[in-house]
């Protein structure tokens, strides 16, 4: 599987905001892994270009990630900017 517990605690390790290390559920933590789970299902579907399933999955995180930069851009500025520089994403 793609996706372990350990990465996944690795990605909220390295991208959580709050009081704990590990923050599940700040906006940063939960952008960050949709940004892996949407570049994983980019390159699947790189190689199956018929799988149109997980095409809407993707669309589908593709649009939770884009609310939560939404959220973010008009609640704290300089945290959208800052976790937007760090993952290579662009608007």
């Amino acid at each position: 599987m793609y996706l372990t517990t350990d990465k996944k605690q690795e990605l909220f390790e390295a991208h959580g905001h709050g009081k704990k290390k590990a923050d599940t559920g700040s906006p940063e933590a939960q952008i960050a892994l949709f940004t892996y789970r949407i570049n994983h299902l980019t390159e699947h579907l790189k190689t199956h270009k018929h799988d149109f399933s997980t095409r809407l999955g993707l669309l589908k995180l593709v649009g939770k990630r884009r609310r939560l930069l939404d959220y973010l851009m008009k609640t704290e500025i300089g945290r959208y900017r800052a976790i937007i520089a760090e993952l290579n994403l662009r608007k």
